[in-house]
């Protein structure tokens, strides 16, 4: 299961390393925003040449890539759509580029993503048909990315609905599930202090809300891992600078080392 958080995802890559090397594979992915892009890599091909070859995405991401342009370009889009910074032509290049398929019927591993639909108000788990779409519908940061319309209905990120959309897992059938989450579930909050945190504590809590209750009522039999990023730190300024990719390296490997730590205190899975 691997939560959404922008390019916070690199912690995702890490914990999918630390994964494959303990011997855990999964039987079914699903994914919110940016862990539907690392969830549907590891679903098309679930070995650690995939992780490393995501790896490699990671480290050469830049905002040209993904946003596909300057600040200025944003703005001037902003004025074009009025709705929008970003184009999301440059992160379905991207997309295409780091999938070797274009369906979810072609994937190895079933695969799940979930969208909020403006039309109904509502969360929407894609399961089949295009592949690409459906991610970067998943994706959609309302204001940053357009809304992305398929079948005659609109669709923006699935974070605002189901961030960590470990319920799924739990609907699909799941006993045993290892949450990739990208390290905010585990900084505490506090009371804001300017207007900027007011927004971002906000933000925090309806994100955590939905996960903190599902976690809590997890059905009898059902065991959740919610793996550690290795970097619990306050909701921060650097959250809305969603174009820098600096950290990148870093933040493997921490969630690479503190995930790895974390799997080692668990029994050997079964083969």
């Amino acid at each position: 299961m691997l939560g959404g958080g922008g390019h916070n995802g690199a912690y995702e890559v890490g914990m999918l390393r630390a994964l494959f090397e303990h011997g855990i594979k999964p039987n079914v992915v699903v994914g919110t925003s940016v862990g539907a892009m690392n969830g549907a890599a590891v679903a098309a091909s679930p070995t650690l040449e995939t992780v490393e070859r995501l790896r490699n995405v990671w480290l050469t991401l830049n905002e040209d890539q993904i946003f596909g342009g300057s600040i200025l370009a944003g703005a001037a889009n902003l004025v074009r759509t009025r709705t929008s910074l970003h184009s999301n032509r440059a992160l379905r290049a991207m997309i295409e580029q780091l999938l070797p398929v274009t369906t979810f019927e072609e994937l190895q591993v079933p695969f799940q993503c979930v969208a909020a639909s403006i039309e109904r108000a509502a969360e929407h788990w894609f399961h089949e048909g295009p592949l690409v779409d459906a991610i970067l519908a998943t994706a959609a940061v309302p204001g940053v990315l357009p809304p992305v319309e398929i079948g005659g209905e609109h669709f923006v990120d699935g974070g605002i609905v189901n961030s960590i959309p470990i319920s799924r897992a739990v609907e699909l059938g799941a006993k045993e599930i290892y949450v990739l989450q990208v390290g905010r579930v585990e900084a505490p909050l506090a009371p804001p202090k300017t207007p900027v945190q007011v927004a971002l504590v906000a933000f925090e809590i309806a994100r955590r809300h939905r996960f903190a209750r599902d976690l809590a009522t997890l059905p009898k039999g059902v065991v959740a891992h919610v793996l550690p990023s290795g970097e619990p730190q306050r909701p921060s300024l650097r959250q809305l600078n969603y174009r820098d990719f600096r950290a990148v390296a870093g933040r493997i490997a921490r969630a690479y080392r503190a995930a790895g730590e974390y799997l080692s205190t668990l029994p050997v899975p079964k083969s």
